[in-house]
C-alpha cells in the first residue's frame, strides 16, 4: 500500500477505517497492527491530526529485529555469506558498467582517504553498480551484520589497493581474488 500510494516519510497514510476497508481486516485488527509498529517507531500518531509515516532509516529496527531472527550460528554464517555474495556480484557489475573515469574516482578517494570503514569502501561501489536493489539488501545485511557480535574484523589496507587495481583493470578473476583475499575467504564456497 505504501508503494501504490506512492507514500514516503512523513506522509499521513489512511485512516484506520480505511485501511480496514482497504485491507478487508476488522479495525480492531488495523488498530493492533498500527500500535505494534507504533511501538517499532515505524508510525507516528499526532493526535488530532492522523498517522504519519517515520524516517526508519538509522532506526534500531534492523538490531531489534536481529535478536530474534540470528539466534543461532548458521543464520548469522548465513548473513555473513549473503553479504560476501552481494558485494562480489556488485563488483561483477562494476566491472561491466563503469568507466575507467568512474573507478578512478574512487581510487582518487583511497589515495587521500587515511582513514576510512569497509562499509565506506563497499558503498561507493554499490552506489557505481547502479543496482538499487543490491544497494538495499546489502545496506539491510550489512545492518543485520554489525549487530552481530565480535564482527569486529580489521582488513587491511593494502588489501584494498589490491582490489581496486583488480578493477582499475576490468579483469574479473583477479577482483574476486582479491576480494577473497581482502575477507579471508580462502574456503569460500565460488559460485563463479
Amino acid at each position: 500500500m505504501i508503494t501504490i500510494d506512492g507514500l514516503k516519510t512523513g506522509d499521513k497514510i489512511p485512516s484506520e477505517r480505511e485501511l480496514s476497508e482497504r485491507l478487508n481486516f476488522g479495525r480492531s485488527s488495523v488498530r493492533e497492527a498500527l500500535r505494534a509498529l507504533e511501538l517499532l517507531g515505524l508510525i507516528e500518531t499526532r493526535r488530532g491530526e492522523g498517522t504519519y509515516i517515520r524516517d526508519f532509516r538509522g532506526h534500531q529496527l534492523v538490531q531489534l529485529l536481529s535478536t530474534f531472527i540470528l539466534q543461532d550460528q548458521k543464520a548469522k554464517h548465513d548473513v555473513f555469506e549473503t553479504k560476501n555474495y552481494i558485494e562480489m556480484d556488485c563488483l561483477h557489475i562494476v566491472l561491466q558498467k563503469a568507466d575507467n573515469q568512474e573507478i578512478n574516482k574512487i581510487k582518487d578517494w583511497f589515495e587521500i582517504t587515511d582513514h576510512f570503514s569497509d562499509d565506506e569502501f563497499f558503498q561507493r561501489f554499490m552506489e557505481l553498480s547502479d543496482n538499487h536493489l543490491f544497494l538495499r539488501l546489502w545496506s539491510i545485511l550489512k545492518e543485520y551484520y554489525h549487530s552481530l557480535e565480535d564482527n569486529g574484523l580489521i582488513y587491511k589496507r593494502e588489501n584494498y589497493l589490491n582490489l581496486l587495481n583488480a578493477i582499475a583493470e576490468k579483469d574479473l578473476e583477479k577482483t574476486l581474488s582479491a576480494y577473497k583475499k581482502l575477507r579471508n575467504l580462502s574456503n569460500f564456497t565460488d559460485k563463479y
